[in-house]
């Protein structure tokens, strides 16, 4: 499903405005599961279609070869992958652009609610780790 650039950032702003409060009201310091319930349900609340747990293929010549799983996926389009650590490091930012890739999805947003401010980085399927 393709989506124009002013609704992948009006759905982006979304989606972060929702992590936000989740963040403000939670804090840091719980599991990746306890932030992806609330963010579920705060999404859920705002009207933000999504889909939790979703298993990604991975292909080689026409044959699965390995399966990922992204958190949530928001309206078929962005890719959501959430962590609760010290810091995102770059291999949280390549597993996401692999997510990218496995799918075909332009958008991703990776977010990390272990921190004292929430942590977001926004992630293209065309991305290059340097």
């Amino acid at each position: 499903m393709a989506v124009g650039e002013n609704a992948m950032n009006e759905l982006s702003g979304r989606v972060i405005g929702a992590a936000m409060r989740v963040h403000s009201t939670l804090g840091s310091g719980f599991t990746e599961a306890v932030y992806q319930n609330a963010l579920a349900l705060e999404m859920a609340l705002e009207g933000i279609p999504f889909e939790r747990e979703v298993n990604l293929e991975v292909r080689y010549r026409g044959e699965m070869v390995g399966l990922y799983r992204a958190d949530l996926v928001v309206a078929g389009v962005l890719i959501l992958e959430l962590k609760a650590v010290q810091a995102i490091l770059p291999e949280h930012e390549v597993q996401v652009v692999n997510y990218l890739a496995a799918t075909g999805l332009e958008h991703a947003l990776l977010l990390n609610f272990g921190t004292k401010s929430l942590q977001l980085k926004k992630k293209f399927r065309n991305f290059r780790p340097s």
